[in-house]
């Protein structure tokens, strides 16, 4: 598993598990073409809703609340981190490693072509990607932190 794929896995697996609706043993499978019926969203401890199913045919992307699961684990941690503008923080808020050679493996994954020495550089560019990746793949991550 690569490091983008563990961040994303140690931050979704926060999220929490999608409602799903017992069927009925006595009910008639369903017809062909026929949709199932919507689970409501459950709701975070803030009273956000926290994960949602999106009702479009065919889907079964759950979508995340980045910013509620991280903020969560930062008022969690003893250690003042601010994962919303850094790639070092966001990392060592799920519990990666977050030294130089790992973000440099990281930027590698993600085709960094900037010099990887240039750590300031390349710390920018990744937090921005991960965040991306994150809002590519299910995360909702607020519109700011994308621009």
């Amino acid at each position: 598993m690569g490091l983008l794929s563990n961040l994303m896995s140690k931050i979704f697996s926060h999220a929490p598990a999608p409602t799903v609706a017992a069927a009925s043993t006595s009910a008639a499978p369903p017809k062909a073409g026929a949709q199932p019926a919507a689970a409501p969203a459950p709701a975070s401890a803030a009273g956000a809703p926290a994960a949602k199913t999106p009702s479009a045919p065919g889907t079964a992307v759950q979508v995340v609340d980045v910013a509620i699961i991280l903020d969560g684990l930062s008022a969690k941690n003893a250690e003042k981190l601010d994962w919303k503008r850094s790639i070092v923080d966001l990392m060592k808020l799920v519990g990666m490693d977050s030294s130089f050679g790992a973000r440099k493996q990281l930027a590698k994954e993600l085709n960094y072509t900037g010099d990887p020495n240039d750590s300031a550089a390349m710390n920018v560019w990744l937090h921005k990607q991960v965040l991306i990746k994150l809002s590519e793949n299910g995360g909702k991550v607020p519109a700011e932190l994308l621009d």
